[in-house]
């Protein structure tokens, strides 16, 4: 295929595999050259469902044979761990949740115990029940001057590992939710000193690495394992993930066989080519144009953020120096999060207004948005944005009122019995007044950011029930409880 190949502006399908056989089967599909006897049922005809299953190829039977005769993932994996500097990488099309659980069942054994940021994603607390690991969570700092996450102390991680010297590995995410970041060099100093790896959790961050307006990936930085969501932040299809390692044959801890092992427990066998075509097409615009596009990005947000920021009362996430009043904070230069509780105005309310403008928010609660600015806007789409809030915070100013930490950040939990245990054991459901002091048999979290408050395991306190409770008062979604409404909780039955 050519560079000027016109179902190939950019010119780069030549160095992704995936996406080349995905433009050849859907040019075949268009001018009558393709007859399948192969799954998926609509075999491409648009007039039984319509446009929905447009562009739907599968991996097997069509990106590649159904034996993999070319190749083509292999060698499109290949290509992406070379450009993560590893030696290990797959293809997720069932996004970071997959990739999260695939890394915990890579690690140790039924029993062990592991040690886990509190803040990461509900995926990973499930990938422990189902690799029946314990977790021991250590929680980041909580910044005072806007009651958001900050770094998970190294000094914390280190005191866990030396407190469970049985434990298998560290999971943490980085950056975080809301683009605080910690010191992934420092952890995997401490991960590597006890003898166990460092597994990021960089869902939200996958253009670090190849721009220097970002810093570098977690993997440059000495972490074992890297997962991250090409859907999030790159030009991908929802739901595509990578899952990228430097093992055991390229001088790390994690075994080859266990990663391999691990991700083929719980991924799908009918994998949908356009998914794995666009992450195998991020992958080499990141490579060919990373730097430009990233720093470009960069700009967008810096742009968003001074405008943002001269806004009576409003502010935004930014770094921090050691110097500062407040205390060190580093942030990913990419991120915007803008703080209200300067102007008065709820977030929900200006959620509702954007939402009238078709403008989707990626986060909305009283205090905190986060609008996604990504690779795929430009100057008109951050002008319009910027315009929009704007008016938004103008239309709902209020009384100036103090900034609270959401329940996602400030709750502590109290492990009574491991989450395998307690998510197999007999429950039942109890009123939730009456559930304090009981052992969790559910994972309830506000959503988003999906930051579990209760899990199986877990002590039902009423500082939890209280943090839920004043979520959802708020206006705010409940997700993931058999009773979003908090009249009850699933608990374990006692004997």
């Amino acid at each position: 295929m050519s560079a000027t190949d016109p179902r190939d502006p950019r010119g780069y399908a030549a160095d992704a595999p995936l996406l080349e056989a995905w433009l050849r089967f859907t040019g075949d599909v268009r001018d009558g050259r393709s007859m399948p006897f192969s799954i998926p049922g609509h075999k491409h005809r648009r007039d039984l469902v319509g446009d929905v299953i447009a562009g739907d190829v599968p991996m097997l039977a069509g990106l590649d044979t159904m034996k993999q005769d070319h190749a083509l993932l292999a060698t499109a994996e290949t290509r992406a761990a070379e450009a993560w500097g590893v030696d290990w990488c797959r293809f997720s099309v069932g996004g970071s949740t997959h990739a999260n659980q695939a890394s915990v069942l890579a690690l140790g054994q039924p029993g062990q115990s592991v040690i886990v940021s509190r803040t990461l994603h509900r995926s990973v607390l499930l990938g422990l029940v189902l690799a029946g690991l314990r977790p021991v969570w250590v929680h980041p700092s909580i910044d005072a001057a806007t009651g958001l996450p900050g770094a998970v102390p190294v000094e914390a991680v280190e005191a866990a590992l030396a407190a469970n010297p049985d434990a298998c590995g560290v999971l943490v995410g980085d950056p975080s939710y809301v683009g605080t970041m910690s010191d992934i060099a420092g952890l995997a100093d401490v991960a590597h000193a006890a003898g166990v790896p460092l597994v990021v959790d960089a869902a939200w961050a996958a253009y670090f690495g190849f721009s220097p307006s970002v810093p570098d990936h977690a993997l440059a930085r000495g972490a074992d394992a890297l997962i991250t969501s090409a859907h999030k932040t790159l030009p991908a299809w929802s739901q595509s993930a990578l899952l990228l390692a430097r093992t055991s044959r390229a001088g790390g801890l994690l075994d080859p066989d266990r990663l391999e092992r691990g991700f083929e427990a719980s991924a799908t066998t009918s994998a949908a080519g356009a998914i794995l075509a666009s992450a195998d097409a991020s992958r080499a615009l990141l490579q060919r144009d990373g730097a430009e596009l990233v720093g470009r990005l960069v700009q967008l947000v810096d742009v968003a953020r001074s405008a943002l920021s001269a806004i009576e009362g409003a502010e935004v996430l930014v770094d921090r120096p050691a110097s500062h009043p407040e205390g060190p904070l580093a942030v990913d230069p990419a991120k915007l999060v803008v703080l209200l509780a300067g102007t008065g105005a709820h977030g929900h309310a200006i959620e509702a207004d954007l939402l009238a403008h078709g403008m989707t928010l990626e986060m909305a609660d009283r205090d905190v948005l986060v609008p996604i600015i990504t690779l795929a806007d430009d100057e008109s789409t951050v002008a319009r944005l910027i315009e929009a809030l704007t008016a938004a915070i103008e239309r709902h100013r209020g009384q100036p009122r103090r900034l609270t930490a959401s329940a996602a950040w400030s709750v502590r939990a109290e492990t009574a019995i491991p989450p395998r245990d307690a998510f197999f054991a007999p429950h039942e459901t109890a009123r939730a007044d009456a559930a304090a002091g009981r052992v969790c048999a559910e994972l309830i979290a506000p959503y988003p950011p999906g930051v579990p408050v209760l899990a199986p395991g877990e002590i039902v306190t009423v500082e939890a029930l209280d943090a839920l409770r004043a979520t959802r008062a708020d206006g705010g979604r409940i997700a993931y409880a058999a009773d979003a409404t908090l009249a009850t909780v699933q608990v374990v039955a006692e004997r």
